[in-house]
């Protein structure tokens, strides 16, 4: 895996950037209702213009109007990462201020590094890093290690309790989230173990920067790969099904939405109560993610990650406190990461 773009810049900016965002009510129809759950036929805008009572080519414009001044920052199918047999984890560095600039450089130049987030606290650099195979995850952490002088810590996921942000605008532009749908695409295919082949990784190597926007997206993905236009339709339809893709629709750019304030709120709770306590804490509508990860004693204390987003801090200590309640005298210790710096965000490139 690599990533497919690099784009660095400070939160602040980001917020600023919210300000000069206008929407449609057809391009915030399209964003509340097509995150995911994007139709797999031979004309998917045209089927979506009927739903929301519009021409295929306004929302066709529309569509590429939100790509266009970054609203979405990507349109296409989320392919799960660990489905493929790659290597995925968090990774965290404590950086001496007088070295941050160049630490961050250093780590920035591996293309195994995705998300990349400086974030208040003693381990103040936190990043992703995803790998072709599994095996190369720790190849990947040594290195890092060698070329910073620095340690890094290893945070994978031991369980995955819930993952996914959907975003929902009122008539003033106004962010909230929400659960995500359930996939509604798929009705017509059953999940289940699927092996891919090599057509399935030519699609998944021309998709996963995301889909043409345009009246037939299958059709020139099919051209493009020798495949005929019903092939990939129904291809897409079992990887959504059995899980290699997560869902397929837009991806909107919280940050430019207003959603500025990112904090990663970790709890310490019993290792044998984490998986239910986990399960309580991934149904919250306002978590995006919820994993298990392992403790790094004493340095790090907690096993429980939980990311949560607002419009501000005061917005995301209120999510964290409900957090806090819910777990009563189960949490022993908690703590809100904030995000004070986007350091490298990219899209990942899956290998195939």
């Amino acid at each position: 895996m690599s990533p497919s773009t690099t784009n660095s810049a400070d939160t602040s900016q980001k917020a600023a950037d919210t300000k000069d965002i206008v929407l449609s009510k057809l391009e915030r129809d399209f964003i509340n209702n097509f995150q995911g759950n994007f139709p797999l036929v031979e004309r998917p805008f045209d089927t979506i213009a009927k739903e929301l009572s519009c021409t295929e080519d306004e929302l066709i414009k529309a569509v590429q109007h939100l790509k266009e001044q970054k609203t979405l920052t990507r349109f296409g199918p989320l392919y799960d990462a660990a489905r493929l047999g790659g290597g995925l984890t968090l990774a965290a560095i404590s950086v001496p201020e007088n070295r941050y600039e160049i630490v961050t450089a250093l780590v920035n130049t591996y293309p195994e590094v995705a998300h990349n987030y400086r974030r208040e606290h003693e381990l103040n650099m936190w990043f992703v890093i995803a790998t072709e195979a599994q095996a190369e995850l720790l190849k990947v952490i040594s290195s890092i290690e060698k070329t910073t002088s620095l340690r890094v810590y290893n945070f994978p996921k031991q369980q995955e309790f819930y993952i996914g942000l959907w975003l929902h605008l009122d008539e003033n532009n106004k962010v909230t989230t929400m659960p995500v749908p359930e996939n509604t695409a798929i009705d017509d295919v059953e999940a289940g173990a699927y092996q891919l082949d090599d057509s399935d990784r030519k699609i998944l190597r021309i998709t996963q920067s995301g889909l043409p926007v345009e009246s037939k997206p299958y059709l020139g993905i099919a051209h493009n790969i020798g495949l005929t236009e019903d092939d990939v339709i129904q291809r897409l339809k079992r990887m959504l099904a059995c899980g290699i893709i997560r869902r397929i629709g837009a991806v909107p750019n919280h940050y430019k939405l207003g959603l500025t304030a990112n904090g990663m709120t970790v709890w310490d709770v019993s290792d044998d109560r984490v998986t239910e306590l986990g399960n309580l804490i991934g149904q919250l509508d306002f978590v995006s993610h919820c994993y298990q990860r392992p403790r790094h004693l004493p340095m790090w204390r907690y096993n429980m990650f939980a990311m949560v987003h607002g419009s501000g801090k005061d917005e995301v200590n209120a999510k964290a406190k409900k957090i806090e309640q819910l777990l009563g005298d189960n949490c022993k210790a908690h703590d809100t990461l904030y995000s004070s710096a986007i350091l490298k965000k990219t899209g990942l490139r899956l290998a195939a």
